[in-house]
Protein backbone atom coordinates (compact mmCIF):
# COMPACT_ATOMS: atom_id res chain seq x y z
CA UNK A 1 0.00 0.00 0.00
CA UNK A 2 1.60 3.23 -0.62
CA UNK A 3 1.12 6.52 1.11
CA UNK A 4 -1.41 9.28 0.66
CA UNK A 5 -1.00 11.98 -2.66
CA UNK A 6 -1.35 15.21 -1.25
CA UNK A 7 -4.30 17.19 -2.45
CA UNK A 8 -4.23 20.54 -2.60
CA UNK A 9 -5.92 22.52 0.47
CA UNK A 10 -8.71 24.42 -0.29
CA UNK A 11 -8.40 28.29 1.08
CA UNK A 12 -10.75 31.20 2.12
CA UNK A 13 -13.47 32.37 4.20
CA UNK A 14 -14.17 29.07 6.89
CA UNK A 15 -11.07 27.19 6.12
CA UNK A 16 -9.16 28.91 8.99
CA UNK A 17 -7.44 26.16 11.68
CA UNK A 18 -9.55 25.20 14.23
CA UNK A 19 -9.27 22.52 17.15
CA UNK A 20 -10.10 19.44 15.49
CA UNK A 21 -9.63 17.00 18.46
CA UNK A 22 -11.87 19.24 20.56
CA UNK A 23 -14.84 17.02 21.19
CA UNK A 24 -18.05 17.35 23.84
CA UNK A 25 -17.17 15.44 26.07
CA UNK A 26 -14.38 18.29 27.13
CA UNK A 27 -17.09 20.40 28.04
CA UNK A 28 -17.80 17.98 31.13
CA UNK A 29 -14.66 15.82 31.32
CA UNK A 30 -13.25 16.40 34.81
CA UNK A 31 -16.78 17.92 36.47
CA UNK A 32 -19.24 16.46 39.24
CA UNK A 33 -21.97 15.46 36.40
CA UNK A 34 -24.66 15.64 39.94
CA UNK A 35 -24.10 19.30 39.69
CA UNK A 36 -23.78 19.53 35.95
CA UNK A 37 -26.56 18.55 33.52
CA UNK A 38 -24.80 17.43 30.37
CA UNK A 39 -25.99 19.32 27.05
CA UNK A 40 -23.03 19.40 25.13
CA UNK A 41 -22.47 15.20 24.67
CA UNK A 42 -25.08 13.58 22.31
CA UNK A 43 -25.31 10.47 23.85
CA UNK A 44 -29.36 9.59 24.99
CA UNK A 45 -29.66 10.55 29.03
CA UNK A 46 -30.43 7.30 30.84
CA UNK A 47 -28.63 4.95 29.04
CA UNK A 48 -27.62 1.99 28.60
CA UNK A 49 -30.64 0.65 29.55
CA UNK A 50 -31.00 -2.17 32.25
CA UNK A 51 -31.07 -4.96 29.86
CA UNK A 52 -28.45 -3.87 27.81
CA UNK A 53 -25.98 -4.14 30.81
CA UNK A 54 -26.72 -7.68 31.70
CA UNK A 55 -25.95 -9.04 28.75
CA UNK A 56 -22.41 -6.80 28.79
CA UNK A 57 -22.13 -7.98 32.04
CA UNK A 58 -22.81 -11.94 31.05
CA UNK A 59 -19.94 -11.36 28.44
CA UNK A 60 -17.88 -10.76 31.28
CA UNK A 61 -16.98 -14.35 32.19
CA UNK A 62 -15.65 -15.32 28.80
CA UNK A 63 -13.13 -12.69 29.35
CA UNK A 64 -9.87 -15.21 29.01
CA UNK A 65 -10.89 -16.33 25.51
CA UNK A 66 -9.93 -14.07 22.64
CA UNK A 67 -12.97 -11.87 20.90
CA UNK A 68 -14.86 -13.48 18.15
CA UNK A 69 -17.03 -11.26 16.44
CA UNK A 70 -19.07 -13.55 14.05
CA UNK A 71 -22.25 -13.54 15.91
CA UNK A 72 -21.84 -9.62 15.88
CA UNK A 73 -21.18 -9.28 12.25
CA UNK A 74 -23.86 -11.58 11.66
CA UNK A 75 -26.15 -9.67 13.71
CA UNK A 76 -25.28 -6.02 11.82
CA UNK A 77 -26.01 -7.82 8.56
CA UNK A 78 -29.39 -9.47 9.57
CA UNK A 79 -30.42 -5.65 10.65
CA UNK A 80 -29.21 -4.36 7.31
CA UNK A 81 -30.29 -6.50 5.12
CA UNK A 82 -26.74 -7.03 4.22
CA UNK A 83 -24.29 -9.93 3.26
CA UNK A 84 -21.73 -10.52 6.27
CA UNK A 85 -18.87 -9.69 3.78
CA UNK A 86 -20.33 -6.00 3.49
CA UNK A 87 -19.50 -5.82 7.35
CA UNK A 88 -16.97 -4.42 9.89
CA UNK A 89 -17.11 -4.02 13.05
CA UNK A 90 -14.98 -1.05 14.71
CA UNK A 91 -13.98 0.38 17.87
CA UNK A 92 -16.62 2.65 17.65
CA UNK A 93 -17.33 5.13 14.45
CA UNK A 94 -14.10 7.11 15.28
CA UNK A 95 -11.51 4.08 14.52
CA UNK A 96 -13.45 3.85 10.93
CA UNK A 97 -12.05 7.36 10.12
CA UNK A 98 -8.55 6.23 11.32
CA UNK A 99 -8.77 2.97 9.12
CA UNK A 100 -10.59 5.05 5.85
CA UNK A 101 -7.45 7.33 6.34
CA UNK A 102 -4.92 4.67 6.65
CA UNK A 103 -6.70 2.19 3.86
CA UNK A 104 -8.12 4.21 1.16
CA UNK A 105 -5.89 5.86 -1.70
CA UNK A 106 -6.73 9.05 -2.54
CA UNK A 107 -5.31 12.22 -4.69
CA UNK A 108 -8.03 14.79 -3.73
CA UNK A 109 -10.18 13.99 -0.35
CA UNK A 110 -12.73 16.13 0.54
CA UNK A 111 -14.84 16.92 3.51
CA UNK A 112 -17.76 18.38 3.96
CA UNK A 113 -18.66 20.79 6.63
CA UNK A 114 -19.78 22.27 9.37
CA UNK A 115 -19.64 18.41 10.91
CA UNK A 116 -17.75 16.22 13.09
CA UNK A 117 -13.87 17.14 12.63
CA UNK A 118 -12.53 13.27 13.31
CA UNK A 119 -12.42 12.52 9.78
CA UNK A 120 -10.53 15.22 8.67
CA UNK A 121 -8.55 15.03 11.95
CA UNK A 122 -7.70 11.76 10.81
CA UNK A 123 -6.84 12.27 6.77
CA UNK A 124 -4.92 14.96 7.65
CA UNK A 125 -2.85 12.71 10.68
CA UNK A 126 -2.50 9.94 7.75
CA UNK A 127 -0.48 13.44 5.07
CA UNK A 128 -3.32 14.24 3.11
CA UNK A 129 -4.21 18.22 2.45
CA UNK A 130 -7.63 18.16 3.12
CA UNK A 131 -9.93 20.08 0.91
CA UNK A 132 -13.33 21.19 2.38
CA UNK A 133 -16.75 22.22 1.28
CA UNK A 134 -18.67 24.55 3.81
CA UNK A 135 -22.48 24.69 3.62
CA UNK A 136 -23.74 27.75 4.53
CA UNK A 137 -26.41 29.08 7.25
CA UNK A 138 -28.52 31.22 4.59
CA UNK A 139 -28.65 27.73 2.99
CA UNK A 140 -29.98 25.84 5.81
CA UNK A 141 -26.54 24.62 6.18
CA UNK A 142 -28.09 22.04 2.94
CA UNK A 143 -26.10 20.38 0.90
CA UNK A 144 -25.42 21.09 -2.70
CA UNK A 145 -24.21 18.13 -4.65
CA UNK A 146 -23.08 20.55 -7.33
CA UNK A 147 -20.06 22.21 -4.51
CA UNK A 148 -18.35 18.53 -4.27
CA UNK A 149 -15.33 19.06 -6.53
CA UNK A 150 -15.83 16.73 -9.40
CA UNK A 151 -12.04 15.39 -8.97
CA UNK A 152 -12.43 14.85 -5.83
CA UNK A 153 -12.29 10.87 -5.11
CA UNK A 154 -13.12 10.64 -1.18
CA UNK A 155 -16.02 12.84 -0.54
CA UNK A 156 -17.12 12.14 3.85
CA UNK A 157 -20.68 13.68 4.52
CA UNK A 158 -22.31 13.44 7.79
CA UNK A 159 -25.96 13.06 7.50
CA UNK A 160 -27.96 13.69 9.94
CA UNK A 161 -25.17 15.84 10.72
CA UNK A 162 -23.53 16.55 13.50
CA UNK A 163 -23.48 19.68 14.64
CA UNK A 164 -26.02 21.33 12.11
CA UNK A 165 -29.11 18.75 12.59
CA UNK A 166 -29.66 18.52 8.80
CA UNK A 167 -30.99 15.73 7.43
CA UNK A 168 -29.93 15.58 4.02
CA UNK A 169 -32.04 14.16 1.51
CA UNK A 170 -30.85 10.44 0.52
CA UNK A 171 -31.02 11.12 -3.36
CA UNK A 172 -28.56 14.26 -2.96
CA UNK A 173 -26.06 12.08 -0.87
CA UNK A 174 -26.28 8.81 -3.60
CA UNK A 175 -25.74 11.54 -6.36
CA UNK A 176 -21.97 12.18 -4.80
CA UNK A 177 -21.40 8.64 -5.99
CA UNK A 178 -19.58 7.41 -8.98
CA UNK A 179 -16.82 5.13 -9.92
CA UNK A 180 -13.46 5.83 -8.90
CA UNK A 181 -14.96 7.94 -5.65
CA UNK A 182 -15.02 6.71 -2.08
CA UNK A 183 -18.29 8.06 -0.54
CA UNK A 184 -18.41 7.80 3.22
CA UNK A 185 -21.55 8.83 4.53
CA UNK A 186 -21.49 9.32 8.50
CA UNK A 187 -24.57 7.68 9.68
CA UNK A 188 -23.86 8.17 13.16
CA UNK A 189 -27.16 9.65 14.39
CA UNK A 190 -29.31 7.71 11.95
CA UNK A 191 -30.85 5.60 14.01
CA UNK A 192 -32.23 8.61 16.33
CA UNK A 193 -34.05 9.95 13.53
CA UNK A 194 -37.81 7.82 12.69
CA UNK A 195 -37.40 5.11 10.39
CA UNK A 196 -34.16 6.27 9.78
CA UNK A 197 -35.38 7.97 6.62
CA UNK A 198 -32.94 9.09 3.94
CA UNK A 199 -30.37 6.16 5.27
CA UNK A 200 -28.37 5.03 2.83
CA UNK A 201 -27.20 1.59 4.47
CA UNK A 202 -29.69 -0.34 2.04
CA UNK A 203 -27.42 0.72 -0.79
CA UNK A 204 -24.57 -0.61 0.16
CA UNK A 205 -22.75 -2.65 -2.89
CA UNK A 206 -25.35 -0.66 -5.19
CA UNK A 207 -23.87 2.35 -5.23
CA UNK A 208 -20.23 2.60 -6.18
CA UNK A 209 -17.69 3.70 -3.44
CA UNK A 210 -20.06 3.73 -0.54
CA UNK A 211 -19.28 3.11 2.84
CA UNK A 212 -22.25 3.99 5.48
CA UNK A 213 -20.41 4.26 8.95
CA UNK A 214 -22.88 3.80 11.95
CA UNK A 215 -22.43 4.32 15.87
CA UNK A 216 -24.16 2.08 18.76
CA UNK A 217 -22.58 4.74 21.44
CA UNK A 218 -25.27 7.51 20.91
CA UNK A 219 -28.63 5.64 21.36
CA UNK A 220 -27.38 3.12 23.50
CA UNK A 221 -25.22 4.74 26.29
CA UNK A 222 -21.84 3.07 25.34
CA UNK A 223 -19.23 5.80 24.31
CA UNK A 224 -17.35 4.14 27.11
CA UNK A 225 -17.45 0.80 25.25
CA UNK A 226 -16.40 2.14 21.74
CA UNK A 227 -18.54 0.25 19.46
CA UNK A 228 -19.93 1.17 16.34
CA UNK A 229 -19.43 -0.34 12.26
CA UNK A 230 -18.92 -0.11 8.71
CA UNK A 231 -21.24 -0.97 5.69
CA UNK A 232 -18.89 -1.09 2.54
CA UNK A 233 -18.52 -3.75 -0.25
CA UNK A 234 -16.62 -6.43 0.22
CA UNK A 235 -13.87 -5.13 -1.41
CA UNK A 236 -13.40 -2.09 1.06
CA UNK A 237 -13.98 -4.12 3.71
CA UNK A 238 -11.18 -6.21 3.16
CA UNK A 239 -8.83 -3.22 2.72
CA UNK A 240 -9.91 -1.66 6.39
CA UNK A 241 -9.87 -4.91 7.79
CA UNK A 242 -6.32 -5.13 6.89
CA UNK A 243 -5.66 -1.69 8.51
CA UNK A 244 -7.16 -2.80 12.02
CA UNK A 245 -5.26 -4.28 14.31
CA UNK A 246 -5.75 -8.08 15.61
CA UNK A 247 -9.00 -8.39 18.02
CA UNK A 248 -10.16 -4.40 17.36
CA UNK A 249 -13.50 -4.84 19.12
CA UNK A 250 -13.91 -6.28 22.85
CA UNK A 251 -15.85 -8.89 23.83
CA UNK A 252 -18.41 -7.18 25.92
CA UNK A 253 -18.71 -4.61 22.68
CA UNK A 254 -19.51 -7.55 20.71
CA UNK A 255 -22.09 -8.39 22.85
CA UNK A 256 -23.77 -4.82 22.75
CA UNK A 257 -23.71 -4.84 19.30
CA UNK A 258 -25.41 -8.48 19.38
CA UNK A 259 -27.81 -7.46 21.63
CA UNK A 260 -28.32 -3.70 20.30
CA UNK A 261 -29.47 -5.55 16.59
CA UNK A 262 -32.09 -7.75 17.64
CA UNK A 263 -35.74 -7.56 16.75
CA UNK A 264 -36.35 -5.72 20.37
CA UNK A 265 -33.73 -3.87 20.35
CA UNK A 266 -34.59 -2.05 17.40
CA UNK A 267 -38.04 -1.54 18.35
CA UNK A 268 -36.84 0.02 21.18
CA UNK A 269 -34.85 2.29 19.12
CA UNK A 270 -37.38 3.31 17.29
CA UNK A 271 -39.75 4.51 20.46
CA UNK A 272 -36.52 6.51 21.66
CA UNK A 273 -36.17 8.29 18.05
CA UNK A 274 -39.75 9.62 18.28
CA UNK A 275 -39.45 10.71 21.88
CA UNK A 276 -36.34 12.21 20.56
CA UNK A 277 -38.47 13.85 17.91
CA UNK A 278 -40.70 15.46 20.50
CA UNK A 279 -38.41 16.34 23.11
CA UNK A 280 -36.45 18.72 20.59
CA UNK A 281 -39.82 19.68 18.94
CA UNK A 282 -40.51 20.97 22.35
CA UNK A 283 -36.89 22.72 22.93
CA UNK A 284 -37.38 24.71 19.57
CA UNK A 285 -40.08 26.03 21.08
CA UNK A 286 -38.91 27.33 24.10
CA UNK A 287 -35.69 28.29 21.93
CA UNK A 288 -38.42 29.97 19.97
CA UNK A 289 -39.33 32.82 22.76
CA UNK A 290 -35.62 34.13 22.84
CA UNK A 291 -35.66 36.85 19.80
CA UNK A 292 -32.04 36.46 19.87
CA UNK A 293 -31.53 33.33 19.69
CA UNK A 294 -31.69 31.83 15.56
CA UNK A 295 -31.82 27.64 15.33
CA UNK A 296 -30.82 25.81 12.73
CA UNK A 297 -33.94 24.22 11.34
CA UNK A 298 -35.46 21.95 10.10
CA UNK A 299 -33.36 19.70 12.66
CA UNK A 300 -33.75 16.06 12.46
CA UNK A 301 -30.78 14.61 15.27
CA UNK A 302 -30.85 14.48 18.53
CA UNK A 303 -29.29 18.22 19.23
CA UNK A 304 -29.76 21.48 17.58
CA UNK A 305 -27.38 23.83 16.18
CA UNK A 306 -27.96 27.83 17.57
CA UNK A 307 -26.29 31.46 17.17
CA UNK A 308 -26.36 34.36 19.17
CA UNK A 309 -24.56 36.95 20.27
CA UNK A 310 -21.67 37.06 22.95
CA UNK A 311 -22.13 32.38 23.18
CA UNK A 312 -19.13 32.40 24.97
CA UNK A 313 -20.49 34.54 27.73
CA UNK A 314 -23.49 32.54 27.36
CA UNK A 315 -22.19 29.68 27.71
CA UNK A 316 -19.76 30.26 30.71
CA UNK A 317 -22.80 31.92 31.92
CA UNK A 318 -24.99 28.77 31.82
CA UNK A 319 -22.03 26.55 33.05
CA UNK A 320 -22.15 28.83 36.51
CA UNK A 321 -26.14 27.68 36.14
CA UNK A 322 -25.48 23.89 36.09
CA UNK A 323 -25.51 23.80 32.10
CA UNK A 324 -22.73 22.76 29.92
CA UNK A 325 -23.54 23.02 25.98
CA UNK A 326 -20.90 22.68 23.34
CA UNK A 327 -19.42 25.50 22.09
CA UNK A 328 -19.36 25.77 17.99
CA UNK A 329 -16.44 27.45 17.26
CA UNK A 330 -14.45 24.19 16.80
CA UNK A 331 -15.98 23.34 13.42
CA UNK A 332 -15.20 24.84 10.45
CA UNK A 333 -17.79 26.82 8.37
CA UNK A 334 -18.92 27.98 12.18
CA UNK A 335 -17.44 30.61 14.31
CA UNK A 336 -17.61 31.99 17.63
CA UNK A 337 -21.27 32.89 17.78
CA UNK A 338 -22.90 29.34 17.82
CA UNK A 339 -23.27 26.78 20.44
CA UNK A 340 -24.78 23.23 20.18
CA UNK A 341 -27.47 21.71 22.52
CA UNK A 342 -28.17 18.05 23.13
CA UNK A 343 -31.91 17.21 23.24
CA UNK A 344 -33.32 16.07 26.73
CA UNK A 345 -36.54 15.86 28.18
CA UNK A 346 -39.39 18.17 28.57
CA UNK A 347 -38.16 18.92 32.09
CA UNK A 348 -35.16 19.14 31.49
CA UNK A 349 -35.51 21.44 28.67
CA UNK A 350 -37.80 23.74 30.95
CA UNK A 351 -35.36 24.55 33.51
CA UNK A 352 -32.30 25.13 30.55
CA UNK A 353 -34.79 27.75 29.21
CA UNK A 354 -34.83 29.04 32.48
CA UNK A 355 -31.16 28.99 33.41
CA UNK A 356 -30.55 30.91 29.40
CA UNK A 357 -33.60 33.32 29.91
CA UNK A 358 -31.63 34.21 33.57
CA UNK A 359 -28.07 34.21 31.71
CA UNK A 360 -29.31 36.27 28.46
CA UNK A 361 -31.01 38.80 31.26
CA UNK A 362 -27.78 39.71 32.54
CA UNK A 363 -25.78 39.96 29.59
CA UNK A 364 -25.13 43.40 27.97
CA UNK A 365 -27.95 44.71 25.63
Amino acid sequence: MTGPALSAPRTGPGTEEVDLRHHGDAEVRGADLTDLTDLAVNVRAGTPPAWLKAEIAASLDGLAAYPDGRAARRAVAVRHGLPEGRVLLTAGAAEAFVLLARAVRARRPVVVHPQFTEPEAALRDAGYAVGRVLLAERDGFRLDPAAVPDDADLVVVGNPTNPTSVLHPADAVASLARPGRTLVVDEAFMDAVPGERESLAGRVGVLPGLVVLRSLTKTWGLAGLRIGYVLADEGTVAELARAQPLWPVSSPALAAAEACCAPAALAEAATAAEEIAADRAHLLARLGAFPEVAVAEPAAGPFVLVRLPGAAAVRAGLRARGFAVRRGDTFPGLGPQWLRLAVRDRATTDRFAAALADVLGDAPR
